[in-house]
């Protein structure tokens, strides 16, 4: 009988990435472990997670807008970024959405688009954790679609006036500020909304069966009156959030393998455990080929995000391979997660296992960001020069 490895280390993976790398995905983990892991399976019970206490806690380990430079930002490398992404993911999709949406989402569009005065009045203090921003593209009847958004920005004298309303808004039942997409006479453009504006409402979305450990809402916009410096001057078009979404779907090619993997190390644990018909599952035939294909498929994913890391370090990635990536590392990490239930049977089902709540949290992790439908024919139009959307 010989010794059981990991199932990232089949390959040696680790051998790929830098003592500074290792050192960040060592010290996420450590906090991850601490801060994350002994009271995930009870948030995700509840349906609430304390996100204030976790944006602060991760602010303070750099962790947010961590791969962006200055105002308080880490300036990490795009790989140590996706190596926390994953570590984050390990514990729950939820936990790496508030980070994702955060630095990718929110704190990128400020620092991409925004004022330098703008810069200063969020940026440090969305770096620190004590703010906490979202990301308002997404709406009641436009998901796929955002460029016939309904959510309209008229000039009112010096300023604007916003009406509409957005769905699905990871933070912002708890947000300092949104970052809220609008149509205007001269196309679409972002504007920095104080959620205290008046005319700003946010609710929470209850009954969900995924990201139960994420805060999510639905954003009002009942006539909000906004001051000329309210708009991103940096932002015409819809490239501008495209653009942002492409950062954040890196983050997800990252942190679906942790997930994935999450549920295999459960998985493993458990079938060398679990006695049936005299001896563990874990030395029948089945199980190992079950085993063997879902750490291949892992294997595989992570090199994937790795050179998809690599190619951003260098300034070369483009959005097309972020599709790839969040298409196959995203459907390749449900399986997995499926997969493992079945090795786990009846007690797959339980919250004392994370297997099904990994699962169910994929089920949004698969939509969001890019439905997996909308990266295949942004795959397709890239190898046939044909858009199909429509």
């Amino acid at each position: 009988m010989t010794s059981p490895v990991l199932p990232l280390d089949l390959l040696d993976l680790d051998s790929l990435l830098t003592d500074e790398e290792l050192q960040i995905r060592a010290v996420v983990r450590r906090l991850v472990d601490d801060k994350v892991r002994p009271h995930v399976a009870g948030w995700y019970e509840t349906g609430h997670a304390p996100v204030r206490e976790l944006a602060r806690d991760f602010g303070a380990l750099g962790l947010l807008g961590m791969h962006l430079e200055g105002y308080g930002c880490a300036g990490s490398s795009a790989v140590a970024y996706g190596l926390a992404c994953l570590e984050l993911e390990a514990a729950d999709s939820g936990v790496r959405s508030l980070v994702s949406v955060q630095g990718s989402l929110a704190m990128f569009a400020i620092w991409k688009y925004g004022s330098e005065e703008q810069k200063q009045r969020w940026l440090p203090g969305m770096a620190s954790g004590e703010l906490i921003g979202c990301f308002g593209l997404t709406e009641p009847d436009h998901g796929s679609d955002p460029a016939n958004m309904s959510t309209r920005a008229r000039r009112d004298g010096d300023g604007w006036v916003l009406h509409g309303g957005k769905m699905w808004i990871t933070n912002a039942p708890v947000a300092d500020v949104a970052v809220v997409w609008a149509r205007t006479d001269e196309g679409v453009r972002g504007f920095a909304v104080p959620m205290d504006t008046p005319g700003v409402t946010a609710k929470e979305i209850t009954g969900k069966l995924s990201l139960r450990a994420s805060a999510t809402g639905e954003i009002v916009l009942d006539e909000v009156r906004l001051p000329a410096d309210a708009i991103l001057p940096g932002a015409q078009g819809l490239k501008a959030p495209l653009s942002c979404l492409t950062e954040a779907r890196y983050g997800i090619v990252w942190g679906a393998l942790g997930a994935a993997r999450d549920c295999l190390h459960a998985a493993i644990a458990y079938a060398g455990t679990r006695i049936q018909f005299g001896r563990p599952i874990a030395g029948f035939q089945l199980t190992q080929a079950k085993l063997a294909d879902m750490a291949l498929e892992l294997q595989k994913g992570f090199l994937l995000a790795l050179h998809l890391g690599r190619t951003a370090d260098r300034g070369a990635l483009r959005p097309e391979m972020v599709s790839a990536g969040k298409l196959n590392n995203v459907r390749e990490a449900i399986a997995i997660a499926r997969q493992c239930r079945t090795i786990l049977g009846a007690n797959g089902v339980s919250g004392e296992y994370p297997v099904l709540r990994h699962a169910n949290n994929l089920e949004s992790v698969l939509t969001y960001e890019g439905t997996s439908e909308i990266h295949q024919l942004v795959l397709g139009q890239r190898l046939t020069g044909i858009a199909a959307f429509g």
